[in-house]
């Protein structure tokens, strides 16, 4: 587990000239540090020449320090009639600054004054992993990456056309140049890559040139006389290409199907959605609202890790679509008992997230905030809250009408495979759409298809339970402890949530209603009094569950072609069908960055999480002996 130690904003003598004490260095030169941008790196890797007329550009940074490469290509990009159709910048930084220091430092570049404010904007929450910002109408993406490098660059996943060389001296933070680095960029360099710095270190020199990069020194910037560029010599089979053809087909209108939408919308492709009954949120997402925050763990689990990036994920994509309705009104999730309430504070210790993100409250003060006497104390998500899926979803199909076919009443009955993609048919056999890539995610139904099968996705009947809201001590927050309670939401208060492994009633039951009375009653005792179960109205649901409760994302396995018990990478695929599945009871807190991640694995670009997670969450997975096992009792409840 990796703990971020951010870095703090100091001045050289000069007063001006960012500077790190921890490493005896400045940020950039003193004699200009845009300049020195353009000069470097920019000009280092012949660009802007070798982006134009490209569909797509990757450029990987090491070092992002305080953004100035970043705005000064992400400036070139916007100045150049012939930029490519998509810039990816993805930049590793071990200490990240503060959103306020950044700003301040920013003040001395004003020339980029409205990017630099475009970046504070939707500068991210300082915890460790990936972070994707989306600017420019989307066409630039900032992919950051907060840990250190050496370790970092092992898990990206990204065919990477440009190299910024941009960390401290290599006598000062040697790590950052070192041979193990330096082999790590050649498993990510395109055919043709490019790299530029202003080291020209002997050791540095030699490192590269060991990895496979033909070298040669430039005219330095400002009083430094030479400075490096080099290209990779080595050719390859490209392995994320740009698919030849932007058409995709999705079955099912639930959140993870319409974030998907939204997805490949934002990033240029024409969506055809189906979904089986008459509007959008019809099944497992048609709840009034959800539960949105993260969920840690001491060892910062891959279960947390998928949690939290799909926590900040999902506040981006809310801040994207403004119809959406959702309340940051903060969520307090209780420990069960004295020990677990521990665990919990032992948590936040450990991981060192900032307060604006998590916390640990005592029982006072979770009894004074929540305005009702509670048990125990436990984990505050001041910036969580609660989000109503239905309208996520509108928002979402809403936001590309031209490029998103919404269809709804078309319940697909069969997926056929072509010489060209996939065709999907009626129960009558007729063709409701057809398309190169096809992306299941009908939830529970999915399992109805016969190339899903194999996959042990599992249907999980939800109830949830409507208390009259208006009357009497409300909630400001939302609670989570052996159940959840909410806020008045357009005039009630939802509770919930029952969870029964093979049951298919559709309809309410008084004795569930009468089970969310009680998880509610111990958690906030009194708060039900009076209420008669037989009274409530509420809504069932059926959750796609998967054995070790992660989502079930990829390209899906084709069974028939597998011999014997090949690694996940070697696994045959079947061409063009993907599905996005299997979120049990976090389509919430898991939509917006699976989806992301479906997309970037289409358009061959750099993927949003790291590896071990993308492999985390394979459909194929499954077939391995390995996988499969259920996660190990982290003390949360599937139901909340």
């Amino acid at each position: 587990m990796e703990r971020l130690t951010p870095a703090r904003l100091e001045f050289a003598d000069d007063g001006s000239t960012p500077w790190s004490s921890g490493y005896g260095d400045v940020y950039h030169s003193a004699h200009g540090g845009p300049e020195q941008a353009r000069h470097v790196f920019l000009a280092g890797n012949d660009l802007p020449q070798r982006w134009q007329g490209r569909d797509r550009f990757v450029i990987l940074e090491t070092g992002f320090g305080l953004g100035l490469n970043f705005l000064a290509t992400w400036q070139a990009w916007r100045a150049d009639p012939q930029r490519c159709r998509r810039l990816h910048f993805v930049s590793v930084e071990k200490h990240p600054f503060a959103a306020a220091d950044l700003a301040v430092a920013q003040r001395a570049w004003p020339a980029f004054g409205e990017l630099a404010a475009a970046l504070q904007a939707q500068w991210p929450a300082l915890t460790p992993g990936m972070h994707r910002l989306f600017l420019d109408d989307d066409q630039v993406v900032l992919t950051l990456i907060f840990g250190d490098a050496t370790r970092c660059l092992r898990t990206v996943d990204a065919s990477v056309d440009a190299f910024f060389l941009d960390g401290f001296s290599p006598a000062k933070n040697p790590e950052l140049w070192s041979p193990e680095l330096c082999r790590a960029l050649t498993r990510l360099a395109a055919n043709g890559a490019t790299l530029a710095t202003w080291s020209v270190a002997g050791q540095v020199r030699q490192a590269l040139a060991d990895a496979g990069f033909e070298l040669e020194k430039r005219p330095g910037f400002a009083g430094k006389r030479q400075m490096l560029s080099g290209r990779f010599r080595q050719r390859r089979p490209d392995r994320h290409p740009s698919p030849e053809e932007r058409r995709a087909v999705i079955v099912g209108a639930g959140i993870a199907g319409c974030a998907s939408a939204f997805a490949l919308a934002r990033a240029g492709w024409q969506v055809t959605l189906l979904e089986a009954g008459p509007t959008p949120a019809g099944g497992a997402s048609s709840n009034l609202a959800g539960v949105l925050r993260p969920l840690p763990s001491a060892d910062d689990n891959p279960l947390s890790r998928l949690t939290r990036a799909g926590y900040l994920a999902t506040r981006t994509l809310l801040q994207a679509l403004p119809e959406a309705r959702w309340s940051p009104c903060g969520v307090f999730h209780l420990g069960r008992d004295a020990a677990h309430e521990n665990q919990q504070k032992k948590a936040v210790n450990r991981l060192g997230w900032p307060p604006e993100l998590l916390r640990y409250v005592s029982r006072d003060e979770a009894t004074a905030q929540i305005g009702w006497p509670v048990a125990h104390g436990g984990w505050y998500f001041p910036q969580g809250g609660w989000v109503q899926p239905p309208s996520v979803c509108r928002a979402a199909l809403a936001a590309f009408p031209e490029r998103i076919a919404f269809r709804p009443d078309c319940a697909v009955d069969r997926i056929e495979r072509t010489k060209t993609g996939w065709r999907l048919l009626a129960a009558d056999g007729s063709e409701l759409a057809a398309a190169p890539v096809v992306v299941l995610a009908a939830g529970a139904g999915t399992t109805r298809f016969a190339p899903f099968a194999g996959i042990p996705q599992r249907a999980a009947r939800g109830q949830v339970s409507h208390l009259p809201g208006g009357n009497g001590a409300g909630l400001r927050h939302v609670v989570c402890q052996h159940g959840y309670a909410m806020p008045d939401v357009d005039g009630l208060r939802l509770i919930g949530a029952t969870l029964q492994l093979g049951d298919d009633d559709p309809l309410p039951r008084t004795a569930d209603h009468a089970e969310n009375l009680e998880r509610l009653q111990r958690s906030l005792p009194g708060f039900a009094d009076g209420i008669d179960p037989a009274t409530l109205s509420g809504r069932v649901g059926f959750r796609p569950m998967s054995p070790d409760r992660l989502p079930i994302v990829g390209q899906l396995p084709d069974t028939a072609a597998i011999r014997g018990q090949p690694r996940l990478v070697a696994q045959p695929r079947l061409p063009g069908l993907w599905c996005v599945q299997g979120f049990g009871a976090r389509g919430i807190v898991w939509s917006a960055l699976m989806a992301e991640l479906l997309v970037s694995r289409l358009e061959g670009a750099p993927l949003p999480i790291e590896r071990d997670l993308v492999d985390a969450v394979d459909p194929g997975r499954f077939l391995l002996k390995s996988c499969g096992r259920p996660q190990e009792d982290d003390g949360f409840d599937d139901r909340t």
